[in-house]
C-alpha cells in the first residue's frame, strides 16, 4: 500500500498548534467522573481514516518535532492542574517509535491507574531511550524517565465465532483461515482467567515517559 505524500506544511503546522491549544487545558470535571483522559494525534494528515488506497503517513522533521513539544507542552498543563488535586494520579506521554501518529498524553485517577500501569507488557531485553529523540531539546527529554515497552496488536481466540455467527460458511472459513494464517507469524499466547487465549504480535518499541518530579 502507498503512502500518502505530504503537502501543505504551513497549513499542518498551523492546524499542530491549533490540536495543542485546543487540548493544554484538562477537563477534571470529566476526569473525575470517568477517571481517564487522554490527547491523541488529531492532525491531518496523521489521523484518522484513509478513504484513498494509501496509507497515512508518518510525521517527519520540523512537523514531528512540532507535535512533540505539542505533547510536551499538553502534558506539563496537565500535570499543573493535576498536583492541585492533591491526590494520586497516573500522567504519562506515550512515545510509540515506529508509529509516532499513535504517540498520545494519557492520564487516570482512581481505580483507573492500576489499568493504565498494566497496559503494555515488557520486553525481554530492555533497552534505554536515546536522548537525541527529533527535535527535542535534551534537556526537556532529561527532565523523563523513560520506560521501554512493547507496542504489540493483539487476536484473542474468541475473535472467531461459531458458524452460525456467520451469514454463509464462505465467510467463516475466510475468517478462519486468515486467523490460523495471522498465529503462524511470531507472537506470544496468554491465557486470561475466564479461559480465553491472547496473542500478542509485537509491533515496535513504545516508550512511557514521566516527568521526574511528578506529584
Amino acid at each position: 500500500m502507498k503512502t500518502k505524500k505530504i503537502r501543505g506544511h504551513n497549513r499542518i503546522w498551523k492546524d499542530i498548534e491549533k490540536w495543542k491549544n485546543a487540548n493544554l487545558k484538562l477537563d477534571l470535571e470529566n476526569l473525575k467522573h470517568r477517571e481517564r483522559d487522554y490527547v491523541k494525534i488529531w492532525v491531518h494528515p496523521f489521523s484518522g481514516i484513509s478513504l484513498t488506497n494509501s496509507q497515512n503517513p508518518e510525521p517527519r522533521g520540523e512537523t514531528k518535532e512540532r507535535i512533540l513539544n505539542g505533547l510536551f507542552d499538553i502534558y506539563e498543563n496537565w500535570k499543573n492542574q493535576l498536583d492541585e488535586l492533591n491526590e494520586p494520579y497516573y500522567l504519562k506521554i506515550w512515545l510509540f517509535e515506529s508509529s509516532f501518529s499513535k504517540s498520545q498524553v494519557v492520564c487516570a485517577i482512581g481505580n483507573s491507574i492500576d489499568f493504565y500501569n498494566t497496559t503494555f507488557n515488557s520486553p525481554e531485553n530492555v533497552e534505554e531511550f536515546k536522548t537525541d529523540f527529533v527535535g527535542i531539546k535534551k534537556k526537556r527529554i532529561e527532565n523523563f524517565n523513560w520506560e521501554h515497552k512493547l507496542d504489540e496488536d493483539f487476536m484473542f481466540s474468541t475473535d472467531i465465532g461459531n458458524p452460525e455467527d456467520y451469514e454463509n460458511e464462505k465467510e467463516y472459513l475466510e475468517d478462519k483461515k486468515w486467523f490460523n494464517d495471522r498465529l503462524k507469524k511470531k507472537h506470544t499466547r496468554k491465557t486470561l482467567n475466564d479461559g480465553t487465549e491472547t496473542y500478542a504480535f509485537e509491533l515496535g518499541k513504545v516508550w512511557i515517559g514521566e516527568n521526574k518530579n511528578v506529584g
